[in-house]
């Protein structure tokens, strides 16, 4: 039925039928996008594999330009854009939908040219091409849920199960840079060839426990930037949840990192013990979390358990000298990293949650642990064997190696710091000035202006007339009836030149 007149002219247009909604959506045009690239999919172990030596996952040929291009394309979509869109989710900003149908569509051309490459062939069966299947299905999974919830259906059964849907695009969206993470390492190890047979291991220990150190910075750097309030809610201290986790990684590591049954080989030993320390100061980290009327309080015990690691790790015997220089720098930077806290809990924080009641007030000394627990899990992730026997045959020495290292894990640690602050500035649009500190030379925005209009008001003192001077006179006095003069605040814009005066006098 077509609007009355009156319906015209209070602006009302009719909703487009539902089909014709779904047409013009571009998020049901990425859903058709990604089922048509389906059959590809499923069709993923065709690749030729003719070219491969017998025992090996790769072909020696060279990476081909197409390859590079899906290389940067899914690293682009994966790294950057659903990380950011994640966020911008977060905050319900209209942006959030436009940017991950963008990459969307970015990642499902990246997804063909993986298949349309020549050049390098590697074996079907391998860890990056077996963990795109399920990745590809979450992605399109999160767009049908994201084009359900845009239909705002909330009638009959709509209104008891979109609950439920929002639940489970809200979970898969954040976990979805972690898919990603994952994704672009076996991404890596494929492209290389690594992490086979006997190396196995070895690549599964560097690669797990460097990424929990790059996972621990990126959790203290959302604590200390905007969880401290979380925190205090919780009324657990940060050593408490930090100690926890050390501790049951502790018990893993302890059963894990030898095969019982067998001889004690290498660096068993070193292995096992560092399991031992970790879940029993764990033990200790959990009890001192707590003070004798229950509060949460702070403690050394993380911070010793970091540090005390980077000293076992920089002692561990190699079989190349770039690979023990690598692992030495990568046990300084955890010492470092575990020395840094103990310092900013002890001494600049003296036991507190934060510097002041206001969590927003951070130390620049609060930054070093932070991101020294990125730079120790790059550095780990990238010491594994067969690493260090392609760093040692392409002529890096170790020093230009661990600078690359430390590079990336600036360009990250910056990035996470860009998504908080996107958020933090959406949450707390107009955080409030904080008032000067003597000695410290901050000014707070505004502050600055005042004190300049007070200064010229005192320089022009002498120079106006006696008509200028009374009505100026009259502007920072209160008169009573009797005629005595109630003085202005002393520290106020107006009146901070003459109060000045007579506080000398």
């Amino acid at each position: 039925m077509p609007p009355s007149m009156a319906d015209q002219q209070r602006g009302y247009s009719p909703r487009p039928p539902f089909g014709r909604h779904l047409q013009l959506s571009p998020t049901v045009a990425t859903i058709a996008l990604a089922v048509s690239f389906a059959p590809m999919t499923l069709a993923h172990g065709g690749h030729h594999e003719d070219k491969i030596p017998e025992g090996q996952t790769i072909s020696p040929d060279p990476i081909d330009a197409t390859l590079w291009v899906h290389i940067f394309l899914q690293g682009f979509a994966f790294g950057i854009l659903f990380p950011l869109g994640m966020v911008l989710g977060i905050i319900k900003n209209r942006w959030h939908v436009p940017l991950q149908v963008l990459a969307t569509t970015i990642s499902l051309l990246g997804y063909a040219l993986g298949h349309l490459h020549s050049g390098r062939q590697f074996h079907p069966k391998n860890v990056h091409a077996m963990a795109a299947n399920p990745l590809f299905l979450l992605m399109t999974g999160q767009v049908v849920l994201g084009a359900y919830l845009k239909l705002h259906l909330e009638k009959g059964i709509h209104g008891r199960i979109r609950p439920f849907i929002r639940l489970l695009h809200s979970i898969n969206g954040k976990a979805f840079p972690i898919y990603a993470w994952v994704q672009m390492v076996f991404g890596g190890i494929t492209a290389l060839g690594f992490c086979q047979g006997d190396h196995l291991g070895q690549c599964l220990a560097h690669f797990i426990m460097g990424g929990a150190f790059i996972a621990y910075g990126v959790i203290l750097t959302i604590m200390l930037l905007v969880g401290q309030l979380w925190l205090r809610r919780t009324g657990r201290s940060q050593e408490f949840f930090d100690s926890a986790v050390i501790a049951a990684w502790g018990c893993v590591n302890t059963f894990t990192e030898h095969r019982w049954g067998t001889e004690w080989v290498k660096n068993d030993w070193q292995h096992t013990t560092m399991g031992i320390i970790w879940w029993s100061a764990g033990l200790v980290g959990i009890w001192l979390s707590r003070g004798r009327d229950g509060a949460p309080r702070r403690n050394f015990i993380p911070g010793f358990v970091i540090l005390i690691t980077g000293w076992a790790m920089s002692a561990h015997p190699q079989e190349l000298m770039i690979s023990a220089e690598t692992h030495k720098m990568f046990g300084y930077t955890l010492m470092g990293a575990g020395l840094a806290r103990i310092v900013e809990i002890a001494f600049i924080l003296k036991d507190k949650a934060s510097l002041s009641e206001d969590p927003t007030e951070i130390s620049s000394f609060q930054y070093i642990p932070v991101f020294l627990l990125y730079a120790a899990g790059f550095l780990f992730m990238g010491a594994t064997e067969e690493q260090m026997a392609l760093v040692s045959g392409s002529g890096i020495d170790h020093v230009a190696y661990t600078l690359i290292l430390y590079s990336l894990a600036s360009l990250l640690f910056l990035f996470v710091m860009a998504l908080i602050h996107i958020y933090d500035r959406a949450v707390n649009p107009n955080p409030k000035h904080k008032s000067i500190a003597l000695g410290n030379g901050r000014v707070p925005s505004g502050a600055e202006d005042v004190r300049i209009r007070d200064a010229n008001e005192f320089e022009l003192d002498g120079l106006v007339s006696d008509d200028e001077d009374e009505e100026s006179a009259a502007r920072r006095k209160l008169l009573r009836d009797d005629g005595t003069e109630i003085e202005a605040p002393l520290g106020s814009a107006s009146t901070l030149g003459g109060n000045s005066q007579r506080v000398v006098s």
